[in-house]
């Protein structure tokens, strides 16, 4: 698993570099291509082990792998500006709006979205029903009923007059961070028009076991090492998994989601080796 996950970040970050190097040069180029720089790319990940079970070539995938990465950057960016999370380091660099400044940070996210949408319709991907349905999914997963439908309920969660229900919570995180797994997931099938269901089942799953392991990291972790700050959550009394179940009792939740994904994977037999193996990695990780 680890040499693909290794082999997929090389593969998308060389694919974000070209296009964004293709576009006009200065401080948006520059503030995009810093955005798109390192992650674990769990996400690109998933879009192509999604795709290899589904008899898509890499070459097919590579193009929403890439769209995907550069969705999440966009979300990244604007949910570090003062308005938002407020945060000033991200993969261990300044976050954008503090190298540059909240208006170029605003842009960058602005066009890496809409970089994103135009990957999806990549001659590259094949079938143009494909690109369609890859569109109309993506478009669900990413808007106001999906991660920024998340975002939304985040912030209105930190004025809030109590503190979130774990099932508030669980709802808050299938949007903000679940969403865009989900469809990663489900890409393969989708360009192959097949049954998603499992992969779907899969993805919620993973996504909301990464949510409670990030949770768990902001009580545990070390900034040098998650490369982003450390205790908000707690300082700021906002309600997580940790804070509702306990460290034990989250770490427990999050054993049994992977279990579940495990479960979800079942009719694809050994062939999903690698995604079983990355659902251990996302609760196992420490940045």
């Amino acid at each position: 698993m680890h040499d693909r996950l290794s082999a997929v970040k090389s593969q998308v970050q060389a694919a974000l570099d070209q296009v964004i190097g293709d576009m006009p040069g200065g401080e948006l180029r520059n503030a995009m291509g810093y955005a798109c720089a390192g992650g674990k790319r769990i996400r690109a990940f998933l879009v192509m082990e999604s795709a290899r079970l589904h008899g898509v070539a890499d070459d097919a995938a590579l193009a929403v792998a890439a769209a995907v990465e550069a969705l999440h950057a966009y979300s990244l960016v604007h949910d570090d500006l003062p308005a938002m999370d407020d945060d000033d380091l991200r993969r261990g660099q300044p976050t954008v709006h503090v190298k540059w400044s909240e208006a170029t940070a605003i842009l960058a996210g602005d066009a890496l979205q809409t970089l994103a949408f135009g990957l999806l319709a990549s001659p590259a991907i094949g079938d143009p029903a494909a690109r369609v349905r890859l569109v109309a999914a993506f478009a669900q997963a990413v808007g106001g009923a999906g991660m920024v439908w998340g975002q939304a309920l985040d912030i209105a969660a930190e004025s809030a007059a109590a503190p979130l229900t774990l099932a508030q919570i669980t709802q808050l995180q299938g949007g903000k961070t679940g969403a865009l797994i989900r469809f990663a997931a489900i890409a393969g099938p989708l360009i192959a028009d097949a049954d998603t269901g499992p992969l779907a089942r899969y993805a919620d799953a993973v996504g909301l076991a990464f949510q409670i392991a990030d949770d768990i990291l902001d009580v545990t972790g070390n900034e040098v090492v998650t490369g982003k700050r450390v205790g908000k959550d707690a300082s700021a009394g906002k309600a997580t998994f940790v804070s509702l179940l306990g460290l034990a009792g989250a770490r427990a939740e999050a054993a049994r989601l992977v279990a579940d994904a495990d479960a979800a994977l079942a009719p694809y037999g050994e062939a999903a080796a690698n995604l079983r193996q990355l659902a251990r990695f996302v609760i196992e990780r420490d940045t």
